[in-house]
């Protein structure tokens, strides 16, 4: 019982995905109901159990027997064959869910650092003109895909990719996202139909900037 109970505290705090243990859903620390009314619960509950624990699934088939099945989720990505259409789609898609699930706040309180306030201005003049750049991103990719802010080269910087993929694969816009919007039409059809401008504004209202803030220093 020893061994099991420290071997689970070495699941949780180490980076690395241990031996040849598949992936699994992340758990939501709030309710699906929790970022109400910008965010449906039932979208929430749709995207979280259908839709991540789909990418999850299909992430683990395409892994099992190869060499990544004992590589981390960001080892995966780094040195990903991006004809591995199974792998690609599959690898970002659980990788992208993570990543927004975290980055959001139900109690809509959250502080940016002065480290990030600075670091937006300095990229790109105001904290409105970034709103602006991230939500032209977002609305103007075509079909579905994500919008992000990344860390570049030291700088803050925005881009969007198509599908599942992110800025960390091979060919990808680069950096290491702190913030990333999903605009594949199952994030917000329910609520907003095809209202997309409509559901990145309500997307502003639920970050957790106090999380993005860990981020952008990690990825310093």
């Amino acid at each position: 019982m020893i061994v099991v109970d420290f071997y689970r505290l070495y699941c949780k705090f180490d980076k690395q995905k241990p031996l040849n243990m598949s992936f699994s859903l992340p758990k939501l620390e709030y309710s699906y109901d929790a970022l109400e009314p910008h965010i449906d619960a039932r979208t929430m509950e749709i995207h979280h159990s259908k839709h991540h624990q789909g990418y999850t699934n299909k992430l683990n088939a395409a892994i099992e027997g190869s060499e990544n099945e004992s590589k981390d989720i960001l080892e995966i990505l780094e040195g990903l064959d991006m004809s591995n259409m199974a792998l690609r789609n599959n690898a970002g898609g659980y990788y992208n869910h993570k990543l927004f699930w975290e980055i959001m706040n139900p109690s809509y309180e959250s502080v940016m650092s002065d480290g990030l306030t600075s670091a937006i201005n300095d990229a790109f003049g105001s904290f409105d003109n970034f709103k602006d750049a991230f939500s032209k991103a977002a609305a103007t990719r075509f079909g579905s895909g994500w919008a992000w802010l990344c860390v570049k080269d030291g700088k803050l910087d925005v881009c969007s990719t198509p599908n599942q993929d992110n800025p960390l694969m091979p060919n990808g816009c680069g950096g290491t996202p702190i913030l990333g919007l999903d605009v594949w039409e199952h994030a917000y059809y329910l609520n907003y139909q095809n209202r997309r401008p409509d559901y990145i504004n309500a997307f502003f209202e639920v970050i957790n900037w106090g999380v993005v803030s860990e981020k952008f220093n990690q990825a310093l």
